[in-house]
Formats: C-alpha cells, structure tokens, sequence
C-alpha cells in the first residue's frame, strides 16, 4: 500500500494589481511546476501590454471566427482569461502540468476570506508608466467583450 504524504502547504496569495499579463505568467507558471499553490486576487486590473482597439479586435475574431456550437469556447471573465493564459504557459497536456495547473485559482476581485491576509508582490513585473505607452487593463477588455459583472466586489 502506498501512504500518501499530507502536506499542509500554505498558498501564496499574489495581488493582481498594475501587473503585467506575460510576465507575471512567466514568474508563476515556473513556481507552479515548483509545486507552489498560488492565488491571484483582482484579475480585472492585471495589464496586458497593447491598444485595447487591436486586443478587443483580436479576442473578438478568435470567439466568433469559429463555428459557434462546436467550440473551442473562449471564456469572458477577467478570472478566465488570465487562468488560461496561465494554462498555456504550462506543460498542462501531460500529468506534471496538470497537477501544477489545478494548484492555481484566480478571482477577479478578492474574496472576503483573503482580505485580511498578507498578499506577495512581484516588483519586476510592475507595470512602469514611464517605458509602456500603451496597455490595457483586464476588465476593460472584458467589458469591451460583452462582460458585465467585472465591476462587481
């Protein structure tokens, strides 16, 4: 028989404000394979870098350019777009990557169990104003996109 080791890992808890997209992505999707269970909390104010003309444009041709009943579904929530971001940074088609995948949650605002508790911030991937020009928050993309309970707390 095989004993399974219970291990009381504690999930780091990262706020999802003024950073951006890819290369939080990047830093997470490494800890995640580490075997990190990570929270992302307010992934409507994650920033990804572009005009939000030309990201709405290009979200927009990739949920109706295919045949609408037979999918591939492209989610609307500010949540699921960047867990799917987060998914594709990931091995997630063998076992290692799936595992590392169902150690991430995401909430588009934060929850009221994680309003009291201590959130990780992630310096080098700030947004700084003064070298991006254009950008584009989340929750403004989804919005653009038909989404209406971004605004919600």
């Amino acid at each position: 028989m095989v004993e399974q080791k219970t291990k009381e890992a504690k999930a780091v808890i990262i706020d999802g404000k003024d950073l951006i997209l890819g290369r939080m992505g990047s830093k997470i999707a490494k800890r995640l394979l580490m075997g990190e269970e990570i929270k992302i909390v307010n992934c409507k104010d994650i920033i990804m870098l572009g005009k939000k003309k030309f990201l709405v444009q290009r979200y927009k041709e990739k949920i109706s350019n295919k045949v609408v009943k037979q999918g591939p579904y492209y989610d609307r929530s500010p949540a699921d777009i960047v867990k799917r971001s987060m998914r594709n940074m990931l091995p997630y088609k063998n076992e290692r990557g799936k595992l590392a995948f169902s150690r991430l949650k995401c909430y588009n605002s934060t929850p009221s169990t994680l309003l009291n508790v201590e959130k990780e911030e992630l310096k080098e991937v700030v947004l700084n104003e003064d070298t991006v020009f254009y950008y584009t928050r989340i929750g403004e993309l989804c919005a653009a996109l038909g989404y209406d309970k971004h605004m919600r707390k």
